[in-house]
């Protein structure tokens, strides 16, 4: 099977919203008039960022998934990306599988398939997504890392920790009962891109990340670009995770010992969660909780916004902690 039979057989779709798709040396894009083009990219490496055996189809599914939480993030709706795809062989159940999740994700959220490359190497996923935010009275309505405020109340939405506990148990740190690996495992394989959630805080948050690298490490980029410090309930960010994969179940509970340390750093380092980080004026809880149901998305207020900078974690007696959790960078 040759490149172009490839491509014609698992990624080649009739153009919807695109004014040209799959087939030329570009494809063409018309974006809604009163809107900008958010436009983010990532890459995904065997050995770096997923396991050589991981399933072909939950691999397809989070390729996607971790680019359309970038647009999550910026308040901007999906319109389409763009797939790079480098392959050791052109394993025919291998791609089925593979575009199979890549493409069930990509309708779900309305974001079709336009362009891209494939070349043989080592496997490497890049995707670039292209989303849409409008343009009100010539101010984007875009979502940004800099708009924190102080006063502001801190949210994260979902659970934040699972996906690190899946891996750090994958590689033998811990050991879990099957029922909770498989449930941190899917946060870890196939997240939750929170589309819907990042449409609904548009004209609501005053700013936004999604955690990827971990809580604490994506806060910190929000605090930078904002010019303003936080104090944390760091122990809030710990019942998300604690409330996920260990809650009873029908068998009953399980007795898993995790020391509260061990919670804070799969919780507040842990990263590859996909989680919206947002902050939002206090007179806005409402339309917070609001935006939340809408988008069927839990939420949780952490902390505060303040003037000073710098990150202030209290545990859950409101006693300081000591900040000494190392989020994820591929470079440290």
């Amino acid at each position: 099977m040759g490149e172009f039979d490839l491509i014609a057989r698992y990624f080649k779709r009739p153009a919807r919203r695109a004014a040209l798709g799959v087939g030329d040396d570009c494809a063409l894009l018309a974006p809604t008039p009163g809107t900008q083009l958010a436009i983010s990219s990532d890459m995904l490496v065997q050995g770096r960022h997923f396991f050589a055996d991981v399933d072909p189809r939950t691999l397809g599914h989070k390729a996607l998934a971790v680019n359309l939480s970038d647009l999550a993030a910026c308040g901007a709706k999906p319109l389409a990306f763009t797939l790079a795809l480098a392959l050791p062989s052109a394993d025919e159940a291998w791609l089925a599988a593979f575009s199979g999740g890549l493409l069930a994700l990509a309708d779900a959220h309305e974001c079709e398939l336009i362009g891209g490359d494939t070349t043989g190497g080592p496997l490497n996923i890049c995707i670039t997504v292209f989303g849409e935010v409008p343009v009100h009275h010539g101010q984007s309505q875009a979502l940004l890392r800099s708009g924190a405020r102080p006063g502001d109340d801190l949210y994260v939405s979902g659970t934040v920790g699972d996906a690190r506990l899946a891996l750090d148990v994958l590689l033998g740190k811990y050991a879990v009962p099957a029922e909770v690996l498989a449930a941190a495992r899917a946060r870890l394989e196939t997240p939750t891109p929170r589309v819907a959630l990042g449409l609904a805080l548009r004209g609501v948050a005053t700013s936004a990340i999604d955690v990827s690298d971990g809580l604490l490490g994506d806060l910190g980029h929000i605090l930078e670009c904002s010019g303003v410090g936080a104090t944390m309930q760091a122990d809030d960010a710990i019942k998300s995770i604690a409330t996920h994969a260990f809650t009873t179940r029908a068998s009953g509970q399980f007795d898993v010992k995790f020391s509260t340390e061990q919670w804070r750093a799969l919780a507040l380092a842990g990263g590859d969660d996909y989680e919206l980080l947002f902050t939002a004026p206090t007179q806005q809880r409402a339309a917070v909780a609001a935006a939340a149901q809408a988008s069927q998305t839990p939420v949780r207020r952490i902390g505060q916004i303040e003037p000073e900078p710098g990150l202030r974690l209290l545990d859950a007696q409101g006693r300081p902690l000591p900040n000494h959790y190392a989020s994820f960078d591929h470079f440290a």
